[in-house]
């Protein structure tokens, strides 16, 4: 089958066939293309047929990021995400989680590992990235059984077990996603990422027998929204903006809610957050807001929200908000449910463009 990097079906189906195949002895794929899909929705071009280049140390952040919270033990038994016993990029983030966690004499979130161990951190990130050359990136547009394989999502003919640093130097350290090829993640990202998130809990349960298929903690553990402690970001934001819920303006607020939805895009800056009330953070749950609540968001104000986000070693990502957002919207079809409030629903009308595109 020839794919198109423009066709969401011919692509979506290839990648289904990568999924399918279960030639795969560690989660490092699943975590390089949820990785992919994040980076494709906060990267959609203008021209939606262009080249998009992926830094490869912007990747790794992201791979590293996806697996922090999968690292830690639950229920005192850490999880294998390999049936190797050397598993090189979980092996880098817990070793930079355990690193760091023994400085501080807590579990620190990745922004403060980032700011304030800075040596560590880039270490992992150049481990990380060497092994995601050698082995996903490499292996990714493979299927078993195939003596030969379409690049689909990028040239990869120039990768190997034994990619030099000449050879990453001579390619600018970036894979090229082909034309047409990252706005079509994007539209694809909100269907693909809940099956990457179970074919990896899929592998986890066989990377560890132990395990029984019941486990009720296993996913949240791996993926839930809740992924980090949301206290220290709660307390900012009540004693800056007040305790009121973002949404309805109720003074009852238990809930600290991702405006842009974690199912959809792994953000979790603050930015991205507001508090909530349960009937509004219940009702929202995983639905696109409309974009209005999106800018109001926004608008609280880049250079304060940084500055909060620093007084408590937490990432703003305002920047990657503002172009989530713009991915989000401009590639949902129409007809997409918006969340409009408690109990009103619109949806996006087929002439919709996000502010500033165009």
């Amino acid at each position: 089958m020839t794919v198109s990097g423009s066709d969401p079906l011919a692509l979506g189906q290839k990648l289904v066939s990568v999924l399918d195949d279960g030639l795969r002895t560690a989660t490092y794929k699943l975590a390089t293309l949820i990785a992919l899909l994040d980076f494709a929705v906060e990267n959609v071009p203008r021209n939606a047929d262009a080249a998009v280049d992926v830094d490869l140390d912007d990747l790794a952040e992201r791979v590293i990021a996806i697996y922090w919270r999968p690292v830690r033990d639950l229920d005192g038994h850490y999880l294998r995400q390999s049936s190797n016993r050397v598993a090189r990029i979980p092996d880098a983030v817990r070793e930079l989680k355990s690193l760091a966690t023994t400085r501080t004499g807590s579990d620190p979130t990745l922004e403060f590992v980032r700011r304030f161990h800075p040596d560590p951190y880039r270490a992992a990130v150049v481990a990380v990235r060497e092994t995601l050359v050698t082995q996903p990136l490499y292996r990714l547009q493979r299927v078993r059984g195939e003596r030969s394989h379409e690049c689909f999502l990028y040239d990869d003919t120039w990768l190997s077990d034994k990619v030099s640093g000449k050879q990453l130097a001579a390619h600018d350290n970036k894979i090229s996603l082909f034309p047409g090829v990252c706005t079509t993640l994007a539209r694809l990202s909100s269907l693909l990422r809940p099956a990457l998130q179970i074919a990896w809990l899929d592998d986890v349960r066989r990377h560890n027998p132990f395990l029984q298929r019941d486990v009720p903690d296993l996913a949240s553990h791996h993926f839930g929204a809740d992924r980090i402690s949301l206290e220290r970001a709660r307390g900012a934001l009540a004693d800056n903006f007040g305790q009121r819920c973002f949404y309805c303006g109720a003074a009852t607020t238990h809930h600290v809610d991702h405006v842009l939805p974690w199912s959809r895009v792994g953000l979790d800056g603050l930015t991205n957050l507001v508090l909530s009330c349960s009937a509004c953070n219940l009702n929202k749950s995983q639905l696109l807001p409309d974009p209005r609540i999106v800018l109001r968001a926004l608008d609280r104000g880049q250079e304060r929200l940084t500055e909060i986000a620093d007084s408590i070693s937490w990432p703003s990502q305002y920047e990657r908000v503002e172009s989530a957002a713009r991915g989000l919207y401009s590639t949902q079809p129409a007809g997409t449910p918006l969340w409009i409030g408690r109990q009103s629903v619109d949806v996006i009308r087929a002439d919709f463009a996000w502010p500033g595109a165009g």
